[in-house]
């Protein structure tokens, strides 16, 4: 099993959680990013640092997630295809994306794109709070729990 995380807009906060629970369980967790960022000097945690184009990282994870994997993504459309792959979906609010959500997740997105394609200003998401970390805590230490014993 591997932690994998599409790090470019993974708030530093979750990526520290996620240093943590790799350090506690000996996992290997991979960051992958299309600019510089510090991980941890630690053999079984790295960054892999793909070229900036579109989607250039999702098309990495894609290939390299595996089933029983843990992804951690805010992306909607990479989460679905790693979720067809088999892997486990969390975004970094602990929002677990499973076959039965994700479908009007995408439909969600898509309507949303459209209307700002249109002009219509549809906002964006609220900061990362206290409850956000602790969600996302919360279903990281189950989804370990089930899944190594830690």
């Amino acid at each position: 099993m591997h932690l994998w995380v599409d790090a470019d807009a993974c708030p530093g906060p979750i990526k520290e959680i996620l240093f943590r629970a790799a350090r506690r369980t000996g996992l290997p967790l991979t960051l992958v990013a299309n600019h510089a960022m510090a991980v941890p000097a630690e053999a079984h945690i790295r960054l892999v640092r793909v070229v900036a184009g579109f989607d250039v990282a999702d098309d990495y994870l894609v290939e390299r997630v595996s089933p029983g994997d843990l992804l951690v993504t805010q992306d909607i459309p990479l989460a679905a295809q790693a979720i067809e792959r088999g892997a486990v979906v969390l975004t970094p609010r602990g929002e677990r994306l499973t076959e039965d959500n994700i479908k009007p997740r995408l439909s969600m997105r898509d309507f949303l794109d459209t209307l700002r394609a249109s002009g219509v200003e549809t906002g964006g998401s609220a900061p990362l709070g206290a409850a956000d970390r602790k969600a996302f805590a919360d279903q990281l230490d189950r989804f370990l729990t089930r899944t190594v014993g830690s």
